[in-house]
């Protein structure tokens, strides 16, 4: 299965108008349980602080989280990056027409990255299963963080985050360097880098597996199908939705034992 084609369909619609764009950000926000997580996670990093602070989405994507801690934490200046130009200029024009001034934007390799000391909090959802070169990142992410920063990573477990054990090849293993991260795995390549690691909890355990097939897994499934299936899913999801939100709530809510997503929360000393 093919998701950044998918991405891109639903971009290219957005991207249109910024009201369409924000409608956007709001399903991704409610449809995803990897953002429930994320957006956990800085909620409780980000409340306590009272001064200005730096962020670094590295990785950002569509800006979903970018737009999310410009919205709610007013003290926050973030600036963002990712590899693929054309979602870095999508991202400026959105951001300036909405005045968000305190967002800025980057073409940017994470293996090339030469920051110093330069942020507080970096953000890296959904990225480093895409990198092989990772010990390369981790170190620059550590170089990049002010003494007493924080480093959240949003990624894959080895035990089948990928979707890599599937037998119908409906996967996105094509997409990843790798199947995911062993938890002794990531903590010891951190702590190679320098950090020191806070937490590493597992998410997507019994509950999300199953939000995951029946929320996202066959709906892409169908959309890599054929186009017409766009006209489908919203039907699919008014049927399927007061089942799957609950699924999600549930893992949410659980400590899961083992699971398929991995959230780390490391510092720099």
């Amino acid at each position: 299965m093919h998701y950044d084609p998918i991405k891109n369909v639903f971009g290219t619609i957005v991207k249109r108008y910024p009201w369409l764009r924000i409608i956007f950000y709001r399903l991704l926000g409610l449809m995803f349980l990897r953002e429930w997580y994320v957006k956990r996670e800085l909620k409780q990093q980000f409340h306590v602080l009272n001064e200005p602070f730096n962020v670094y989405d590295a990785g950002c994507g569509f800006g979903q989280y970018t737009y999310y801690i410009a919205k709610n934490f007013p003290l926050a200046k973030i600036y963002a990056s990712d590899l693929k130009e054309e979602q870095i200029i999508d991202c400026n024009q959105f951001f300036k027409s909405i005045r968000f001034n305190q967002c800025s934007f980057a073409v940017e390799n994470l293996l090339q990255i030469q920051h110093h000391e330069k942020f507080d909090f970096i953000l890296s959802v959904d990225v480093m299963e895409h990198i092989i070169d990772d010990m390369n990142v981790f170190r620059s992410f550590f170089r990049a963080l002010r003494s007493g920063g924080m480093l959240f990573i949003n990624t894959p477990s080895n035990l089948g985050g990928s979707d890599a054990h599937s037998e119908d090849e409906i996967s996105f293993i094509g997409e990843h360097a790798r199947n995911g991260y062993g938890k002794e795995e990531i903590r010891e390549k951190l702590e190679s880098a320098g950090f020191n690691v806070v937490s590493i909890r597992y998410t997507y355990g019994v509950w999300g597996n199953r939000y995951w097939k029946y929320g996202i897994k066959y709906p892409m499934k169908l959309l890599n199908t054929s186009k017409i299936f766009f006209v489908v899913i919203p039907f699919y999801y008014l049927i399927t939705l007061p089942l799957i939100l609950p699924m999600m709530w549930f893992d949410f809510i659980s400590k899961n034992e083992t699971g398929t997503g991995l959230n780390i929360l490391a510092s720099k000393p």
